[in-house]
């Protein structure tokens, strides 16, 4: 994963480098996200060793929290405790002696409130004394070992520090820092001395939990039990009672759903149609200004209409990260991977699939990174494998015209749902089914026999901090559009000259072979011939005619299958694609200067009918549901997985799919 740094003043002139790592509840990690925490805390050699370590402790639930610090205490680093939520401690009847604890505890502690910003100068004063006094740990440790083990391991490795010794032997194999040559030593140890280390773990465990036990009881006062005094319900057990429920969480999170994709279809409708008609203005106003020339058909024909399909979809993405981004600020997303685990258990995964899947509608790329916090390998493959069936904001766009295509703009359900909306919805619905249904298959394949455990910390409710939430949109929408932009410049560059020149002279001759033939056309329908003439004769035309027997089972022609061939780069490069591909295909007018139209116009030359009906519309949309286009997620799977075996599974099986699914749409509804 990547790092996350900042710089903190801690008093005037003094700065110090923050590294912020991964949350873990113990030292003996179970995911690869937790693997980096004891590479860098285990090891002093480790260019991001710390000088002293800030463990944020929950105030709410103290006992639980003060494991991880005391074994990061014991590794010899000079700790400070940050008792964050406060506030949530107090509403929940504990009121904590901060004193008393720091004297148990030989440590600095400071009372803050992470989310209000209150206490950091508190904070400040701890930090600021804790590396002045370098406060000693705790020399012994918690459940004794063989002392013949210890020396053992001082004189082969150099480490005086008994516990971290002791981590070394229990997750050598898990520490970069060692050789194969070292590993094997560690192994011969533990043989020698009959050594276990789940055991020693387990039982370390129970031991630190009892002692802290004790600590707690000194300090913190339970007002609920003083008094004896029945539970404090508060708002958080209370909406639990419903997103928490075996039958009613379910209907909850799939109605909130679709209320979602409604309202992505819905609102973002007005500033589309600005958008794009805005994109189709420049496009004729350059064509006007500008002299006709090679270079104006580039960028007009070729970039100006490439990056406007893009461009259009803004809104739409920035909707789905606002509603991404509101379940996860509040606290709600912890409950849908709460609810999720029973059923996903079902089908090869556990809850924490559920964050990758679900961030897999924003992009796979990151969701794919997100698989690290799954501690079984088995789970992890298999939500690497399927993350990319969930339909990512690359998929938005296609959709969008699609759907605009093929399902009437003002047709609704009951008088009150878009169908649009809920024809979106019900492609994001399909992505999802398929993925659970590919892992299952997955789960049968494998055959591992690997116990997984789905453990996690359910967050109290909170009201969403908007700036947070507009800066991660902000972030997020530009990425999309940047990277996109720089796949869409270049393949709309290609894809410009590939379909503006042809073999030999036979773009040239195209003028007067039309206008022979047809010497009675109107001058814009000779015109929009002569276009259509030069496109197909083009090498860009010539290509898809060379793939058009393998797609035509699946209602598509030449210009689709140029459309199909870009966008295994990037799914997002489709509609630039045809954008730039109706642009020179035919004249450009005030009717059909949209992308939208200049489809909606297209002519099936077998029927005499649109083109674009039930059939290919609905072909075109489970094809890009189920394909795997894009470079990007293929390369990080390969880097998550070590192996290239993977993504080549991942690519051959995922397309497949989606013409197999696809053809049966077309041959259906044809």
């Amino acid at each position: 994963m990547d790092k996350l740094t900042g710089v903190w003043e801690i008093e005037p002139g003094q700065e110090i480098d923050i590294l912020d790592l991964p949350g873990i509840y113990s030292i003996y990690p179970k995911s690869l996200d937790e693997e980096l925490v004891i590479n860098i805390l285990g090891n002093p050699e480790n260019e991001d060793y710390p000088d002293m370590a800030i463990v944020v402790a929950d105030a709410s639930n103290l006992k639980r929290n003060l494991l991880l610090f005391s074994q990061v205490r014991d590794l010899g680093i000079p700790t400070v405790l940050a008792l964050n939520m406060i506030d949530v401690a107090e509403t929940e009847g504990y009121v904590i002696n901060s004193i008393k604890l720091a004297r148990e505890l030989n440590v600095e502690v400071a009372e803050i409130n992470a989310k209000k910003g209150i206490g950091l100068n508190g904070l400040r004063l701890a930090v600021s004394k804790t590396l002045a006094n370098r406060y000693a740990s705790n020399d012994a440790l918690p459940l004794p070992v063989d002392e013949q083990l210890l020396a053992g391991i001082q004189l082969k490795f150099g480490e005086a520090d008994p516990y971290r010794s002791l981590l070394w032997l229990m997750e050598h194999d898990r520490m970069k820092m060692f050789t194969k040559e070292q590993r094997e030593t560690f192994d011969s140890i533990q043989d020698e001395f009959h050594f276990k280390s789940e055991e020693y773990k387990t039982s370390e465990t129970v031991k630190r939990y009892e002692a802290l036990s004790e600590v707690v009881e000194r300090c913190v006062i339970n007002l609920n039990r003083q008094w004896d005094a029945p539970p404090v319900k508060t708002w958080t057990d209370r909406l639990d009672s419903v997103f928490l429920h075996s039958v009613g969480g379910y209907l909850f999170f799939l109605l909130l759903l679709f209320v979602m994709f409604q309202a992505v279809f819905t609102w973002a409708a007005y500033p589309m149609d600005a958008i794009d008609g805005g994109v189709a203005y420049l496009n004729d106003w350059l064509k006007t200004v500008l002299p006709a020339s090679a270079l104006t058909g580039l960028l007009t024909d070729g970039l100006v209409a490439g990056i406007g399909g893009v461009l259009i979809f803004i809104p739409q993405i920035a909707f789905l990260f606002f509603f991404i981004a509101m379940l996860e600020e509040t606290g709600y997303m912890s409950r849908v991977m709460f609810i999720m685990d029973k059923l996903m258990r079902r089908f090869g995964l556990n809850g924490k699939s559920v964050v990758p899947l679900i961030s897999g509608v924003a992009c796979a790329v990151p969701a794919i990174m997100s698989t690290r916090s799954i501690g079984s390998w088995k789970d992890r493959l298999i939500t690497i494998m399927v993350t990319p069936l969930m339909s990512c904001s690359a998929r938005l766009p296609i959709y969008t015209v699609l759907i605009s295509l093929v399902v009437p703009e003002k047709s609704t359900l009951f008088g009150l749902f878009n169908l649009q909306g809920l024809a979106l919805f019900g492609m994001y619905l399909l992505g999802f089914l398929m993925a659970i249904v590919s892992a299952w298959v997955m789960k049968q394949l494998l055959q591992v026999k690997e116990r997984s455990y789905f453990i996690m910390e359910l967050p109290t409710y909170k009201a969403p901090r908007f700036k947070h939430m507009a800066m991660s949109i902000l972030n997020s929408v530009k990425a999309f559009v940047f990277e996109a932009g720089k796949i869409i410049v270049a393949i709309s560059i290609v894809l410009w000259v590939l379909a503006s020149y042809g073999p030999g002279d036979s773009l040239s001759r195209v003028d007067l072979e039309v206008r022979q033939a047809n010497p009675t056309l109107s001058a814009s329908e000779l015109s929009n011939r002569i276009a259509a003439e030069k496109l197909e004769r083009s090498y860009a035309g010539h290509f898809g005619h060379f793939i058009e027997p393998v797609i035509k089972p699946l209602g598509y022609d030449w210009k689709i299958g140029i459309a199909l061939i870009t966008s295994f780069a990037a799914r997002e490069v489709f509609v630039g694609t045809m954008s730039t591909i109706y642009s020179l295909g035919g004249e450009v007018d005030d009717e059909n200067a949209t992308i939208k139209n200049r489809m909606r116009a297209e002519i099936n030359p077998d029927t005499g009918k649109p083109l674009y009906d039930a059939a290919l519309g609905f072909s075109l949309l489970i094809f890009y549901a189920f394909a795997m286009q894009c470079m990007s997620t293929l390369a990080t799977t390969y880097r998550e997985t070590k192996s290239w075996k993977y993504p080549a599974i991942q690519f051959f099986y995922m397309t497949a799919l989606a013409y197999l699914a696809a053809f049966i749409t077309y041959q259906v509804l044809a």
